[in-house]
Parts: C-alpha cells; sequence; structure tokens
C-alpha cells in the first residue's frame, strides 16, 4: 500500500491512526477530524521518518497548541544544555519543539531529537543550509536549499518553516516603504540578503513545486514563514506585511491541491486592538488554514518580561482564532534562553492557551479550573497542587511562608473569606482572633 498524506488519506475518506489519537485528545468526533484535515483546517504534523511521535492536531477549533524554540548558536553551544531545554519542555506539555541551531553538528542533534523526542520537531532550513555547507550565503545555490529541505525530510522532521512569500518585489516595497525596523525575521533576512546578492529569485518561491514534492513524499507540514511580519508596533499591518500575506493564501493553495499540509506563520509586534483584526484578515485570505503566531508581542517596551506581553497578546490572539503559539521567553530580544528562560516562557504561553480554549468553550477546557474551585473551596491544599500549571513552584510559595494555621495562608490567615464562609454555611463558630 502507498503511503499518503494525512491530507490525502483525509481527502479520501480515510481515517488514520493519528487522526484516531487526536479525536480522542481533542475529545470529538474523528470523521470531525477527518474533515477538517481534507479542507486544510487541521493539520497532524508527522513525518512518516518520525516514529516516536505522540500526534496532535492543530486547528482553530483544538486546543491551542504551544511550540518552543530551542537551539544553539555560536555563543551558546552546549547541545547537552538544548537536550535538557528539550526534555522540559515536553514535561511541561508543550506540544512542538523547533530546532533552530545556527552552530555546530546540527544533523546529530536533530537526528536526535527524531528519534527520542515524541513532540512535534520543526526546523528552517535556510539557517541549517550556512551551516550544512560550511559556505557563504552568498555562495549557495537553489539547489543547495533544496537538497537542506530534503535531508530534514529524511531525518524525521515534522514541520519546516520556509520564507516562500517574499519575492523581488519585497526589495523594493522595503527599500521604498522605509520601516522602523525593516526585515526582522531571521530566515527572511537571509532570503532577502541571498536576493540581494544574487540577483535571482526567492528560491524557496521559484522552486516550490519542487519543494511540494520533497514534503509530500515525506508527509512534511509546511509552516509558511512571514518573513515581513512586523519587528515593532509602528510596521504592524503594513504593505509589506500584508503583500506577503496575500501570497501565503496563493501558495496555501497550491499545496492542498498537492496534498501536503500548511500552517501560516503570523505577526511578531502588533498593538492589542489589532490583534483580533489580523487573525480574522488571515483565516480570510488563507481559507482558515492553521495560524502559527510568535506572540503577538503587544508592546515594545518590556525588554527581560516579553513572556508576559506575549501571553497578553497570545491569549487575544488564540481566542480570535490562531491554533498554535510559539513561545515568548523572557530572553526575547536580549539572549539564548535558559532552562528557567524555557520554563518561563512555556507556563506564559500555556496559561494564554488555556485562557483562550476556554473563551472559545473548547470541549472540556474548563474542568481542570472547576476542578480547582472546588479545591480552593474546602482548602484541599493537595488537590490545588494537582490543578496547578506548576505545582512545585506553587507549593514553594506556600512552603516559604507557612502560615501559623494549616486550613489558611499567611496572607489573610483567620481572616480567610472562604474560612469563614465554610464555617458560617456549617453553624460553626468563626474564631479570628
Amino acid at each position: 500500500m502507498n503511503y499518503f498524506t494525512q491530507m490525502e488519506a483525509a481527502k479520501k475518506g480515510i481515517v488514520t491512526p493519528q487522526m484516531e489519537v487526536v479525536a480522542k485528545k481533542e475529545f470529538r468526533d474523528v470523521e470531525f477530524i477527518r474533515q477538517n484535515v481534507a479542507e486544510g483546517k487541521i493539520v497532524i504534523c508527522g513525518n512518516k521518518n518520525h516514529k516516536c511521535i505522540d500526534p496532535n492536531g492543530i486547528g482553530s477549533m483544538l486546543k491551542t497548541k504551544i511550540n518552543v524554540n530551542l537551539g544553539v548558536s555560536r555563543d551558546c553551544k552546549d547541545y547537552d544544555v538544548e537536550l535538557r531545554k528539550v526534555m522540559e519542555a515536553v514535561n511541561m506539555g508543550a506540544e512542538a519543539i523547533m530546532d533552530l541551531s545556527s552552530h555546530g553538528d546540527t544533523t546529530g542533534f536533530r537526528r536526535k531529537l527524531t528519534t527520542e523526542c515524541p513532540a512535534m520537531i520543526g526546523t528552517v532550513p535556510v539557517y541549517d543550509s550556512v551551516i550544512h555547507y560550511q559556505r557563504d550565503l552568498a555562495t549557495l545555490t537553489a539547489k543547495d536549499f533544496l537538497d537542506v529541505i530534503r535531508l530534514h525530510a529524511e531525518d524525521g522532521v515534522d514541520f519546516v518553516t520556509l520564507h516562500c512569500g517574499i519575492t523581488r518585489k519585497t526589495i523594493d516595497q522595503i527599500k521604498s516603504h522605509k520601516r522602523k525596523m525593516n526585515i526582522v525575521s531571521r530566515g527572511g533576512s537571509l532570503v532577502f540578503a541571498w536576493m540581494c546578492m544574487t540577483g535571482n529569485e526567492n528560491p524557496f518561491y521559484e522552486y516550490y513545486d519542487e519543494i511540494l514534492d520533497i514534503c509530500r513524499e515525506y508527509d512534511v507540514t509546511i509552516s509558511l514563514g512571514d518573513a515581513c511580519r512586523p519587528g515593532c508596533l509602528a510596521d504592524a499591518g503594513d504593505v509589506c506585511q500584508i503583500d506577503e500575506l496575500v501570497r501565503l493564501g496563493e501558495l496555501t493553495k497550491r499545496a492542498w491541491a498537492r496534498d501536503v499540509q500548511v500552517m501560516v506563520e503570523g505577526p511578531g509586534h502588533v498593538p492589542l486592538d489589532q490583534v483580533e483584526a489580523n487573525m480574522k484578515i488571515q483565516q480570510t485570505i488563507c481559507m482558515g488554514a492553521p495560524f502559527y503566531v510568535l506572540g503577538p508581542i503587544v508592546t515594545d517596551i518590556a525588554p527581560g518580561y516579553d513572556h508576559i506581553t506575549a501571553a497578553i497578546g497570545g491569549a487575544v490572539a488564540a481566542m480570535a482564532g490562531a491554533a498554535f503559539l510559539c513561545y515568548v521567553t523572557p530572553a526575547e530580544h536580549l539572549a539564548l534562553p535558559n532552562i528557567d528562560d524555557v520554563k518561563q516562557g512555556i507556563i506564559a504561553s500555556k496559561i494564554a492557551a488555556h485562557a483562550a480554549d476556554i473563551a472559545k468553550h473548547i470541549p472540556h477546557a474548563r474542568d481542570i479550573d472547576d476542578k480547582m474551585g472546588d479545591a480552593r473551596r474546602n482548602l484541599n491544599w493537595e488537590a490545588q497542587w494537582e490543578c496547578a500549571l506548576d505545582p512545585q513552584y506553587a507549593k514553594s510559595i506556600r512552603d516559604d511562608r507557612t502560615p501559623e494555621f494549616d486550613d489558611t495562608c499567611s496572607m489573610c490567615g483567620k481572616f480567610c473569606a472562604v474560612r469563614s464562609m465554610n464555617k458560617a454555611l456549617n453553624n460553626e463558630y468563626i474564631d479570628i482572633l
């Protein structure tokens, strides 16, 4: 039997084992999952060579998923540390890991991820092209870039970010529209620089059909990168961003026609009152393809706290239709995140995702909140830890400030409203002093 991509199987009316897993996780009928995969509104990223993956669905009608960016750089190049970050991220519930390594043995690390990590694995092949060939950007050919995409596909990568939507037209737009931050996408800037230095068209756009052939063979999902995403509030919604988004909509149609799954990446820095509009525009132009957003970061002045600015934007974005949040850490704009940064970034993103899921009435999303309400009413601390996103941290705060009486906390003591109400409703004497 020939291998079908998830989209091809769905179009043929075939329910795959991966669809069954996703349906069970999402409390949805499997036919609902199959139909939406066929229409491109749900993607199930799962390279046929990634044997240890635990399948998840990504779509606006499903639970909002979290991606964690990791990977070494020239200044921080300890792969063992990165692997510890990966394990921490998976243990904390991240559904996807993007390896953005730009130094060292990228191939070995990538293969370790796809043989040991159950999360979806994503990469940005244009980063790896310079490292793989150990040649300057201008010397690389279109074939070189495509060969690296194939290498990543063979290695089991589940989704690849490809900056297909910028063209030589974008060069003129960037020069004439005078953005405050120009292009802040690392992959987008590399493609832009390559076009400027070689005089050639973007190879990821020019040879898109050949890329689709590779992705179809291994069932690799294309994450259409937003090279022109705004890097500051002043650039949000400008002609460069919107023109690229229109082109991404066209590329989405071409991928679906070849049974290749697609996600569309979304804006970075966006004023809070524009977040919902960005989601609706993408859903219209890209016909409901899952939207994968960085942040959005809703103010430019919080270095060291951008996990908070991104969580604010992420909650609004997911409530308005974003399906996949790329986490942001306190180190954003400053440094490669350490393990503590990774943890804080994941927690902030998971709070945003969960809050949005409740607002969207995702099946059973609020169940754990209702359990927490019961635990708090009963002053049952152990039950509260079981409901908490980060029980160890919550418990450490209470243990650090131990109250005199176990049925209170050190904030209120016997003035505790919950304690007083429990006693009052049970006709018990309420002792305060």
